[in-house]
């Protein structure tokens, strides 16, 4: 069984979220957004330890094998009415600027869950996401959202990414594993955030982040990423601009049975 716990009740496991497995999930450029600063360094984080979540593995000794994390911000007025262009991003600055001048936030953006191989099988991804929202839901947000990186995109990274996100299997629902998942759980596609990560660096940081070598500029297809890596030569630096696929999830629990649920201390 999993069992997902509030960083605010467990503070303890903050250190094994950050372990060499839980990071290598992701490839070694994604570790280098510069607005991630603004919620996981401190003291950032620790206004946010209640919707930041480490999945344990009861039938291993309460074995961390996830981590989920989640941001609030207010939503609904202004520039607010819509979701922003620029996701992952812009909701974390929106989270940053919201909790300085303490604005009242009535929603909450999912930012990453993550799993390792492990404890993926028995339908884990979808139990582990199920318990977050339950969890949010019962904090009294009224919106929940998530900027989804979907799973096989980098597979096809010079594929739209309006096109990839719409493509459906044979039952009508997304093709992608991740993409189905959050429509399966009551999930709605939004629209397309196309500058929703930025990630940029010297030609020699891409170099060690990714292994490769870069004879010439132009754009380059880097292991793990969504689109192609615009590399210049002449101006050293190499940008990844990432597209994410904003949804939308109603605070009900759709198709809730599983084996994961929220430990609230």
């Amino acid at each position: 069984m999993l069992e997902i716990v509030p960083l605010s009740v467990r503070p303890d496991l903050r250190r094994a979220l950050e372990s060499a497995a839980l990071r290598s999930l992701m490839p070694p450029f994604m570790h280098h957004d510069p607005i991630a600063e603004f919620y996981f360094a401190p003291p950032y984080f620790d206004a946010y330890l209640d919707t930041a979540f480490a999945v344990l593995d009861l039938a291993r000794s309460d074995a961390v094998v996830g981590r989920a994390y989640a941001v609030p911000f207010a939503f609904g007025t202004g520039e607010r009415s819509q979701l922003p262009d620029d996701g992952w991003d812009r909701v974390i600055q929106w989270a940053f600027n919201d909790r300085s001048l303490g604005r009242h936030c009535n929603a909450v953006s999912a930012l990453e869950i993550a799993l390792l191989p492990s404890a993926r099988g028995r339908d884990g991804a979808r139990v582990v996401f199920q318990a977050m929202k339950e969890h949010l839901r019962r904090l009294g947000y009224e919106h929940f959202f998530a900027p989804v990186r979907p799973t096989l995109k980098h597979l096809e990274p010079r594929t739209p990414m309006g096109d990839y996100a719409m493509r459906k299997n044979a039952a009508g629902l997304p093709f992608d594993p991740w993409l189905r998942l959050h429509v399966a759980a009551g999930g709605e596609i939004v629209k397309v955030a196309p500058t929703s990560m930025v990630i940029a660096g010297t030609v020699e940081d891409w170099v060690r982040w990714t292994g490769m070598q870069f004879s010439a500029s132009g754009s380059y297809e880097v292991p793990g990423a969504l689109v192609p890596v615009h590399i210049s030569l002449e101006q050293d630096h190499g940008v990844y601009v990432e597209p994410n696929v904003w949804i939308q999830h109603p605070m009900v629990i759709v198709g809730s049975g599983g084996a994961a649920y929220v430990s609230e201390g």
